[in-house]
Parts: structure tokens; sequence; C-alpha cells
């Protein structure tokens, strides 16, 4: 841990008759470890890590009320150094680590059931289309298929004009590739 602290102006006389001139050597140790000890008893290890921010805060808290009763203000207080077993680190590590493949297998398993929904919606749609159809065909005759037979085509064309590797051959064409060596 570490403290910045200084004394306040007006307690100084104080402090060097009561204390010393050594009170930054005798005071702030002593209850610094105090408050140290007291807050961390407070948490658990886990919870020394995961909430480091909101330890410091309270241990900066109840260390100023403290000091502030010696006449001292503490400009910082920051906890600089938090060690634990290897052991128990990696345990907490492992944990995490845990944690996060158990909300992603969660979202693998909402997502697998959107796309569940999904496909069932469009296979909905896709046999209201094809009742439309069937009724058009039913209402107007074949001409609807004929149109969409003409669209597939044109479609099929355009996708092989724009391959290199197709080459058009006419019927007459045809004819003299089947001629051969006869």
């Amino acid at each position: 841990m570490r403290i910045l602290f200084r004394p306040q102006e007006k307690e100084l006389p104080r402090i060097l008759n009561e204390i010393g001139s050594d009170y930054d050597k005798r005071i702030i140790p002593s209850i610094g470890n105090e408050v140290l000890k007291s807050v961390v008893a407070q948490y658990n290890a886990e919870q020394l890590i995961s909430k480091r921010q909101e330890v410091s805060q309270r241990i900066r808290q109840e260390l100023t009320e403290r000091a502030n009763g010696f006449g001292i203000i503490l400009d910082d207080v920051s906890i600089t150094d938090l060690q634990f077993a290897r052991d128990f680190a990696q345990a907490i590590e492992m944990k995490q680590v845990a944690q996060q493949q158990a909300e992603r297998a969660k979202y693998v398993v909402l997502k697998r059931d959107e796309e569940r929904k999904a496909a069932v919606i469009q296979a909905e749609g896709n046999a209201e289309a094809a009742q439309l159809v069937s009724d058009s065909i039913c209402k107007f005759g074949p001409g609807l298929v004929a149109m969409r037979k003409i669209e597939a085509a044109q479609h099929i064309a355009e996708v092989l004009k724009a391959s290199p590797n197709v080459t058009f051959l006419s019927g007459n064409t045809l004819n003299m590739l089947q001629i051969g060596g006869r």
C-alpha cells in the first residue's frame, strides 16, 4: 500500500509535542496496517481481485478518518501490490474462463434457437408463396410458370456469359463435333 500524507499545519505543534518528530514512522505504519487488515478481512480473495477499486476506496476512506484524528492529511492512498499464491491466482483465472465459456455457450444456444425460428418463418413464407403460385396457376393458367422459366433462363445465361470457361455453340456446331473420326 502506498500512502502520501502531510501534517495539518494547525496541528503541527500538537503532533510534535504528543507524538514526536518521527510521527510518520510511528503513526502511519500502525494505522495503515490496522485499517488494511480490517478492510481486507471483510472480503474473500476473489473479491479482492475483482473489486480492487472498491476495496481501495474503503481503505482510503477509513484510513483518512483515522489519520485525521492524529492531525494528518492523506493526499493519496492506493493498493500497489496485491499478491496471492500462484495456485490460487490460477484457480481464479480458470473460474473466470469457465464463466466466459458458459456465457458463450448460452449465446450459441440462443443463436441456434433464433436461427431455427428464422428457418420456420422462412419455410412458412415459402409454403405461402407456393400456395399463391398454385392458386394463380389454377385461376389464370400456366402463364406464370412460363414467365418464371424465362426469368430463370435469363439469369442462367447472364451467369454463364460472365464465366470465361463457357463457350456458346449453335446447333450446327454440335453436329460437326459429333462427326468425329468415323
